[in-house]
């Protein structure tokens, strides 16, 4: 990506980072979110600290994980290294919650860039199952991925579908037990327990009082703060 284009569609702190840049962390936001994000949030400045460069791109809303969207990200990565002189071989970390935590899943097998840490909150893994789960949803899945062979195309964008293909690395899942909009049980539950068959290192926080994405717990909170610290180099 020409580096003129790279802050009109995306965010970074770089200017926050202390020290060398020990990785990337690539965030990704939730359904429906508008956001142009402008400035560094509290966990920004946490992960900046230790030598983490934060991006968040501004997808389409109702984007998904479609394949303009996993291009548009991997441009975007592309131009942080370029004009940063990173090497390719710093750690990439992806974030979510909801829509942006099946993105963090989904694009450790659908990027080129080799993903080395996947964090996830209150995620969607069973995109066919989340096609029906609420009447909101399934204008979002035929807005990011057409009319045709629709089941088809979720199927392979789905984490649930795709555990087969999901990298071996460290993978941190937090899902809300009150979660009333993606439910744990239908996404999380049987995600963590095919993942773990596979032999995939997963750390998996079942927040009790939590609904969808928050009020996150205290200890959920600081689990993910460090969840992320723990994968940068040096």
């Amino acid at each position: 990506m020409h580096n003129d284009l790279l802050d009109l569609v995306s965010w970074n702190g770089f200017k926050h980072v202390r020290g060398p840049v020990r990785g990337i962390v690539v965030r990704f936001h939730g359904l429906g979110s508008m956001n142009q994000k402008t400035a560094a949030e509290g966990i920004d400045h946490d992960w900046a600290a230790r030598g983490a460069l934060v991006v968040e791109v501004y997808q389409d809303p109702w984007g998904w994980m479609n394949d303009p969207t996993r291009d548009l990200y991997d441009e975007v990565i592309d131009g942080l290294r370029k004009r940063h002189g990173l090497s390719d071989a710093l750690p990439l970390i992806t974030t979510g919650g909801s829509m942006g935590g099946h993105a963090a899943l989904a694009y450790t097998f659908r990027s080129r860039h080799r993903v080395t840490a996947c964090q996830t909150n209150c995620p969607v893994c069973d995109l066919p199952f989340h096609y029906t789960e609420r009447p909101d949803l399934p204008r979002t899945f035929l807005h990011a991925y057409g009319y045709e062979d629709i089941r088809e195309r979720l199927v392979l964008r789905s984490p649930l579908h795709q555990v087969a293909t999901m990298p071996d690395i460290p993978y941190q899942i937090i899902h809300g037990v009150l979660d009333q909009a993606v439910g744990k049980a239908r996404h999380s539950d049987p995600l963590v327990k095919v993942m773990r068959a596979r032999g995939l290192t997963v750390e998996y926080r079942e927040d009790a009082e939590m609904r969808h994405c928050s009020p996150m717990s205290y200890e959920s909170h600081v689990r993910w703060g460090e969840f992320v610290l723990e994968q940068l180099r040096g």
